[in-house]
Formats: structure tokens, sequence, C-alpha cells
């Protein structure tokens, strides 16, 4: 994928060597001008999830220890800046906000496409905390904007403007929540892949998102007082029928994107040890859906995290990925949000005594949720006689440990989840290249350093020189 600041490069010059006659001599008068508002919003949302799929299946993967890499590995030994199958989350971030952009100033131009700046909104806020919960701070104000104002080398903002300030991240929600609760009488819009053009679903949506956005800076801001009134409003998802998902299909072209993988490349992932561990451990069968037993001995085995490429294993000692991530992808989807990750986010806030609410009630029904996403039928005795029944004493780890078993293939959660709480315990990699240490943040990709220098200096530098060992703002536990 080429590089967006390139490309918006590339188009300055283009423009500013017109002549003054240029675009009447150039304009094809049968071609529309722009792209349509549905059009863009369809492929914000499909291009976007295809993409980042890919990306949670090679690297997010790796990363929560879902899976393990047996070759190509160099991201499963922690050498981040040296992407091989996947690892490289900056450019499928960057073309989407860049598309939602322009999908969210025609909505602000054009009276008739005016519903769909809740939508646009509730988006850009998505993207955005996406990309900088990976990199922390990151272009933002002044990105994506190398066309409309000529901005090809955009300043870096600190993550704490870009979740608090105005135009960032929970002030975009909190307009799209307030738009979105008395839609506007406009063309209804088209496009939606999520709802069908449901404007009520999306303000679900851009309530459950306030709800996780809040919950990720709570431990450097106090978050109470809003989500107790987003919680009171109960305007947020609480089943799985309002999840902001889409289907995958059982064949190309819209079928999960690994499917259609070469064969050589998708057998060298297997079970982790950190998963055969904790879905062992809760006597989990949502592992028969996820991963295929051993060849050689029919067991639910994995390999540790980053081996060296060269240690000789034999691969079917141990579990590979279910039929869902190859055969089955009809039954497969791609994850924005869901009520499985809201309801288990509710109950760490009333576990944290954010909410005034009954935590163990949330727990199990987050639980219950995650199950019935995997359609997976829940163990009569899962939350009553074993490791997964409510224990306070250790309600953190349980309820964040529900949301890793439930959440694989979900982008970069896990890992983003376990920075964010230490939860669940993963273990150490073979074969480290980041001298035993787990990194906490991507590295700016090297594109920054050659087309943006002056100010991927200035952000290397707040980064002990782009390390992946320095942790972002709300990384505090």
């Amino acid at each position: 994928m080429k590089n967006v600041l390139l490309a918006s490069t590339i188009l300055v010059f283009l423009f500013s060597a017109c002549t003054e006659d240029f675009q009447e001599i150039n304009t094809n008068p049968n071609a529309p001008s722009e792209v349509e508002s549905e059009l863009l919003l369809r492929q914000v949302l499909y291009g976007f999830g295809d993409d980042m799929s890919y990306e949670g299946f090679v690297a997010g993967n790796l990363l929560s220890q879902h899976f393990a890499m047996i070759d190509f590995n160099l991201l499963d030994r922690h050498a981040l800046s040296s992407p091989q199958e996947g690892g490289n989350p900056w450019d499928v971030l960057y073309v989407a906000l860049r598309d939602n952009e322009t999908l969210l100033q025609q909505s602000l131009d054009n009276p008739a496409a005016a519903a769909y700046e809740g939508p646009a909104r509730v988006l850009k806020a998505y993207l955005a905390m996406t990309l900088t919960d990976i990199y922390g701070d990151v272009p933002y104000s002044e990105a994506v904007r190398g066309r409309s104002d000529g901005i090809v080398t955009p300043a870096y903002d600190r993550q704490e403007n870009i979740y608090l300030a105005e135009g960032g991240i929970l002030d975009n929600l909190r307009r799209a929540s307030a738009l979105l609760d008395r839609p506007a009488t406009a063309l209804p819009i088209k496009g939606d892949l999520l709802y069908a053009g449901d404007l009520a679903a999306w303000g679900r949506f851009v309530n459950s998102l306030r709800i996780k956005a809040l919950m990720r800076i709570s431990g450097r801001v106090d978050v109470r007082e809003e989500l107790t009134t987003i919680y009171q409003s109960g305007n947020y998802f609480t089943s799985g029928e309002q999840d902001a998902i889409f289907q995958f299909t059982a064949g190309p072209p819209n079928s999960f994107a690994f499917a259609t993988a070469r064969v050589g490349i998708f057998n060298v992932f297997l079970m982790s040890m950190t998963a055969e561990q904790l879905y062992g451990h809760y006597a989990d069968p949502r592992v028969e859906v996820l991963y295929r037993p051993a060849v050689n001995d029919g067991g639910f085995n994995g390999i540790i995290n980053g081996i060296d490429a060269a240690s000789a294993i034999v691969p079917d000692d141990y579990a590979r990925p279910g039929r869902i991530w190859r055969e089955n992808t009809g039954a497969l989807k791609f994850n924005y949000l869901t009520a499985w990750e809201t309801t288990l986010f509710l109950a760490e806030a009333a576990h944290r005594g954010y909410l005034d609410a009954d935590v163990q009630a949330l727990y199990e029904e987050g639980v219950r949720l995650g199950f019935e996403y995997w359609s997976t039928p829940l163990p009569t005795d899962y939350l009553t006689g074993g490791a997964a029944a409510w224990a306070p004493e250790r309600g953190l780890q349980q309820i964040i440990t529900q949301k890793w078993l439930a959440g694989i293939g979900h982008g970069y959660e896990g890992w983003i989840e376990w920075r964010r709480t230490g939860f669940p315990a993963l273990n150490p990699v073979a074969a480290s290249l980041n001298d035993g240490r787990y990194p906490v943040r991507f590295p700016y990709p090297a594109d920054e350093q050659a087309l943006n220098f002056d100010n991927y200096r200035a952000a290397a530098a707040a980064t002990d020189g782009n390390s992946v060992n320095v942790p972002v703002w709300w990384d505090v536990e």
C-alpha cells in the first residue's frame, strides 16, 4: 500500500503545477467530480475491516499470543520495525481516515448528505482511537489534509489531546451522539454495511464506543460522571443483534482476506502456548471453533511464541487455526465493536467503582454474549463450577481474560488491553529480539522518517528514539 503522506505530496505538487485553464481542459464532463457519500461510507467500512482483519490475524494475534508463528516471525519475536506478513497498521488507518474525512466534509458541505455526519464522526473517533492506542502520539489534527489544505508534513499530536481536545476522539463521539439522538431530516444514508441506514443503531454504537474510550483513559481521567450518564440512558449495546459487525462471505471476493493466502503461509501459524493454557484452564469449548487439533495426537497443543526460525519442530504436534479462518469464513465476522466487549467494559467500570452496578451480573452477561458471538453453547456449569465462576478478589483478571478469550482476531485489541491492565498473563517469547521486554507501542514506520522528518524527529525524541518500550499516555498500570 502506498504511503498516504507521499500520495498527498504528489497531489499537492500536481495541483501547484496547473495552468489557469488546466481544469477546463482536463475535466471530463461525463465523470463525477467527487465520490458519492454512499460509496465512501461503504469503502471506509469494508476497506478498513478487510485490511484490519488481515492485520489482526497475522500481527495482532501474535502480540496478544492467541497464535504463534514459526517462520517469517520477526514480529512474533518483537522486532516490530520489521513487518513481514503484516504489522503495518499505519497505512491501513491513514487511508481509512483520509476517505472518512472526505465523507465528513461532504456531510458538512452538502445538505443532502447531512445524515452522514453522525456515522462519519463515529468512524473518525474509532479510527483515531485505534491509531493512537497502537502508536501513541501521531499526526491527527493536521493529518490527511494534503489535498484540502496543502499540509503534507503534519505535526504529531499528543495522545492526551487526541482523546480530550476539541475535535478529538471524545469530542467527536459526543457530537455524534447528539446528532444521532435526533437524526437530521435529510435523505437517508446508503452504503451502510453495519446497520443499513438505521441511525438509531448508530446511536447505540457511538455510546458503546464512548464507554470503551472512557475506560481506556480511566487511569488518567475521572470518567465516573460521563460513564454513569451513558449507563443510565441504556442506549448502548446490550445484545448481539446490535453489534457493529459485518459478515464475511464463504468465498471471494468478500471472504476473510487471509483465507486466500497460500497454504504455506497459513500453516506457519500455530496455537500459542498461552492460548493452550487459557482455553484449557477455563475448559472453554470455543477452542474447538477457533483452532483445529494437532494432527499427531488430536490435542489442542500450543507452542511458545517467538521461536528461533531455525528451531527444529514438528508442526503436526500443534493445533492450527480453525476452519473458520479459511474453509468456513462465511461464519466469520469483522468486529468493530460488540455487546460482549461493551458489557465487559461496564463490568470493569463497576468493579473499579466507576459505576453503581451489579458487577457479577454484568460479567456473566458479557461472558454469555461472548459465547453467543462465536455461536458456541455456554456450558451449564461454566459460570458456576469452574475457573470462570465470579470471584471478586480476582475480578479484573477474570473480566479482561474473558475479553481475551472472546477477542481472538479482533485487530490489536488483545495486546492493547494487556498493556492497559496487565491481563491475561502472557508468556515470555522464546527468542526475543527486544532484550526480553514485551513491546508497549508500535514504532513509527520508516516512511515517516523519510517524508515527515522534522515532525518525526520530535516524536522519536519523545519516545526514546522511537522505542517500542515507551508506554503511551494512558498506560499507567
